[in-house]
């Protein structure tokens, strides 16, 4: 991988971090600014469904600036886009698709084989 798709990996991985840092933020407003007193058991219900769904939302943003903060790492320290598993180099349309993944395609598929027999 050559320096300029470097930089745009860099570019576009730190617009992802922004955006996904925006939206915690408006997760963290949405759940202070809901503490409303329910009469209606119904209502309260239905909030604390809403609030759990909201903390489910804020938990999976949480761990995509964990991966992003990580592959800017890797960025830095010269192994982005280096397989962890085989150490082959992973394909820039693979990166493209999802610039935080740690491993090639095929060490990948292999993983996801492995979870699915584990699983059965």
């Amino acid at each position: 991988m050559d320096h300029s798709d470097l930089e745009n990996f860099r570019k576009l991985l730190g617009d992802m971090l922004e955006e996904a840092k925006q939206k915690g933020d408006s997760t963290i407003e949405e759940l202070t600014d809901s503490n409303e007193l329910f009469a209606d058991p119904a209502d309260r219900a239905t909030a604390e469904s809403d609030r759990s769904f909201t903390l489910r939302i804020r938990d999976r943003e949480r761990r995509l600036i964990r991966k992003i903060q990580s592959a800017l790492k890797r960025i830095d320290d010269g192994t982005y886009g280096i397989c962890e598993e085989c150490g082959e180099e992973i394909s820039i349309a693979r990166l493209k698709a999802r610039p935080v993944t740690r491993l090639c395609i095929n060490c990948k598929s292999k993983q996801e084989e492995d979870e699915h027999l584990r699983s059965e």
